[in-house]
């Protein structure tokens, strides 16, 4: 393993400053669940972690009104037990139960997840599916920046050199709205995601859908909600021929983004099949 500096942040201030000292190139460890994977595989791109794993500001989870605050650094562990989370996302509390075992789900965190921008991320569709807000702060200030134009390609972010994403905010999902997270992987437990389905709906009197999100996850470079498949359902009754059409809607819409590629024969009948199922846990009894 090559060597490397290492200091702990006081605070999200000296983190930036840290970060953003010229005699240094510093990259941020929180969990370090990706740090190490780096250290031992790839070109080291850096001399100095930066340690911000003990950060309060990076650790907030709580709800205000209908705003709920997640910070970068809360671990997939605290998500699965957070009671705010389980009632208001439980399919975020599904995706982070998927990351991993119970060692990289008690040491990884949320914001790594994301900020890593591995295409298999198992808390992005969620996130995107929830259209949350990514809080950045960085030696010019702060910014926010949805997620889903956050993490614009696999392993390629937005983020500015020296910035640190500190935590995410979204709007918790109105009484009524039911959620799904699937996950399809090579094997049962611990494994990295071949695509996963994050889904969200609500039904109106007379049984119409007058909410729902679909996002899939691993199938197209920038993880996006498929509106368009969104819009065949919208004002529309859930029945097996209009779930079906929608899940057409999915396949077609990630082989206009991607094109056809190798990985097209197995992704083109399975992403259908998680579209339906998921949308079928939505709005099903």
């Amino acid at each position: 393993m090559p060597k490397f500096d290492y200091v702990r942040a006081g605070s999200v201030g000296e983190a930036v400053d840290l970060l953003n000292d010229p005699a240094y190139s510093s990259q941020p460890l929180a969990g370090g669940t990706d740090v190490l994977v780096y250290l031992h595989h790839q070109k080291q791109l850096y001399n100095r972690l930066v340690d911000i794993s003990l950060l309060p500001e990076l650790k907030i989870l709580e709800r205000e009104g209908d705003v709920i605050i997640l910070g970068a650094g809360v671990t997939f562990t605290a998500v699965i037990e957070s009671e705010i989370l389980q009632a208001a996302t439980p399919f975020l509390v599904e995706a982070c139960r998927a990351v991993g075992g119970p060692q990289i789900r008690n040491m990884g965190t949320i914001g790594g997840n994301v900020v890593n921008a591995a295409a298999c991320a198992d808390s992005l569709p969620v996130l995107v599916c929830l259209d949350a807000v990514a809080h950045l702060r960085g030696p010019d200030g702060e910014r926010q920046l949805p997620v889903s134009e956050l993490v614009v390609k696999p392993n390629r972010t937005e983020l500015n050199a020296g910035e640190l994403l500190t935590h995410f905010t979204f709007d918790a999902p109105p009484p009524g709205v039911k959620t799904a997270f699937i996950k399809v992987g090579r094997r049962k437990a611990q494994a990295i995601s071949r695509l996963t389905m994050a889904a969200m709906g609500r039904l109106k009197a007379g049984g119409i859908v007058d909410l729902v999100r679909i996002t899939p996850g691993a199938a197209t470079p920038q993880t996006v909600r498929f509106t368009q498949a969104e819009q065949l359902l919208l004002g529309h009754s859930p029945t097996d021929e209009n779930l079906k059409a929608v899940a057409r809607q999915v396949t077609d819409t990630m082989i206009e983004i991607t094109g056809r590629r190798w990985s097209t024969e197995y992704k083109e009948p399975v992403i259908a099949v998680l579209a339906e199922r998921a949308l079928r846990r939505v709005f099903g009894d």
